[in-house]
């Protein structure tokens, strides 16, 4: 780079600043009664969430962004229900069904207990969980024949954030934290990790992660996927050993990232995951060098409108960069920062990763 990224950065933030002046921010209603679309008027969907919340611009926003668009396609009612912690997960789950919903879908990993054994009581209404196989006795199958796995192989995109992440470090380190050890989060960790070392491996560098180590399995967590003072002092860790890009995996933590980044001074790049969070969160828009999707909301509106037309089928649903159900977003205001040549290297690894010549990956991809 001709100019000191310093420099550049800090004209991001400038440009940014009108934007982010205007932007606001919404909350997801608790109940959508949906008009529009053909007669599904005796169908009800519903969600339940873990702990981070329906307004957390990321992971459970984006799972009922599907279910709110299949609504509005076919013209059913929507309910959802929230959880404060995972003390909540079973309660939800009943109170849904005591509802009358015809489809629940559960938000995420840590549900899959409560999920099987409301599904197993309920054979007569669909269910559909994110992240997760159902498969709490690990023999191979779904353990409700009622439950549709919605489960994502985001090592693959997180694999071209890590090459990109790579490619901006000025510091040759790199970081990463999770909001906790668990499948979902690592394998954001686990394919980061691997695109930095083919960095390393095709450019002859030796940049580091910090904060999580494929091997080991081993890194740092906040044990809980809250923005708050703990997950702003692990970013803060991270940063203190000259990390210059740090991916936070899990919902709201990447905002306890960015107030450490600008507690910091800044100079620092952030990458969001799940939801294109340029988009989603407009305040940490001038931090991010890009997102990695993970495309919940397809999966959820294909599960939602299968159930509501009566033709719902249990078969799991696998996102991967060949069928765009992974992928990383465009640089948005940091197109002008990096390697002119990364966009062109990224398309030509996104096709060895599809094509099998790449190894992106993990111990937990599906």
């Amino acid at each position: 780079m001709t100019i000191s990224r310093t420099k550049k950065l800090a004209g991001v933030v400038a440009a940014a600043s009108i934007a982010l002046a205007l932007a606001g921010c919404g909350s997801a209603p608790e109940t959508d009664p949906t008009e529009g679309g053909e007669a599904a008027s005796d169908f009800k969907a519903c969600m339940v969430s873990d702990e981070g919340g329906f307004n957390d611009k990321s992971f459970n926003q984006l799972g009922l962004a599907g279910l709110e668009a299949a609504a509005d396609e076919l013209g059913f009612e929507i309910a959802t229900t929230e959880s404060a912690s995972a003390s909540d997960y079973a309660a939800n789950l009943d109170n849904l069904a005591a509802e009358g919903c015809n489809l629940i879908v559960s938000v995420g990993f840590l549900l899959s207990a409560p999920t099987v054994e409301a599904a197993l009581a309920n054979p007569d209404i669909n269910y559909a969980i994110i992240d997760d196989w159902a498969d709490n006795d690990f023999d191979g199958e779904t353990d409700a024949p009622n439950i549709k796995p919605l489960v994502f192989d985001t090592a693959q995109a997180a694999f071209l954030g890590g090459y990109a992440a790579a490619s901006f470090s000025e510091t040759g380190k790199v970081g990463t934290f999770g909001g906790a050890k668990i499948p979902p989060v690592t394998i954001f960790m686990d394919g980061y990790q691997r695109g930095v070392e083919y960095y390393n491996e095709q450019n002859g560098t030796d940049v580091q992660v910090v904060g999580w180590d494929v091997e080991t399995q081993e890194g740092q967590f906040t044990d809980e996927f809250a923005a708050n003072d703990k997950a702003k002092q692990v970013a803060q860790g991270i940063i203190d050993q000259d990390v210059d890009v740090l991916l936070p995996v899990g919902g709201p933590i990447y905002q306890s990232a960015a107030e450490a980044i600008r507690d910091s001074g800044g100079g620092i790049a952030l990458l969001g995951v799940d939801a294109d969070v340029f988009e989603t969160d407009p305040t940490v828009a001038d931090l991010l060098l890009l997102s990695i999707l993970k495309g919940m909301d397809v999966a959820v509106q294909e599960a939602a409108t299968e159930a509501a037309e009566g033709e719902f089928d249990v078969t799991p649903f696998i996102g991967t960069l060949e069928n765009d159900g992974v992928g990383i977003s465009s640089f948005h205001d940091f197109e002008s920062l990096v390697d002119p040549a990364l966009a062109d290297e990224l398309e030509e690894i996104r096709q060895g990763i599809i094509d099998g010549s790449i190894d992106a990956s993990s111990p937990s991809s599906p």
